[in-house]
């Protein structure tokens, strides 16, 4: 699999280290964001193939920061949850607010790995 761009938005450092040093021995180039308005900056100027987002941030939640990213217009970036929770309605509030996929917290690194090696990133030139 050809190493992608992927923003980690996680206001836990140490899990927010962890992801990073996860995907970068596994070839991604990886931006942090450690709050929801810094993770739009980095989405809107950066354009990641892929943002790995917590749901629980300060400020704005993930939920508000996906509905954000989608409301510029085009597929990109790919969003998956990051939360403690994943039963049914959290998954359809995921959903709702745009997200393609959901990992349970804490992320297993195997479940991470499958899943953006079976992801189809859009091509670039898509955002509104």
């Amino acid at each position: 699999m050809q190493g992608r761009f992927i923003l980690i938005v996680e206001d836990n450092a140490d899990a927010r280290d962890a992801l990073r040093m996860l995907l970068e021995l596994d070839g991604h180039r990886v931006e942090t964001a450690g709050e929801g308005l810094e993770a739009l900056e980095i989405a809107r100027g950066k354009d990641p193939d892929i943002a790995l987002i917590d749901i629980g941030l300060p400020g704005i939640d993930g939920y508000e920061v996906a509905r954000r990213i989608r409301a510029g217009g085009g597929p990109r970036p790919l969003l998956i949850a990051l939360t403690g929770y994943g039963q049914p309605e959290d998954r359809k509030r995921a959903t709702e607010a745009g997200f393609n996929s959901l990992l349970v917290k804490p992320v297993d690194p195997s479940a991470l790995t499958d899943l953006l090696a079976t992801l189809e990133i859009p091509a670039r030139g898509f955002r509104g």
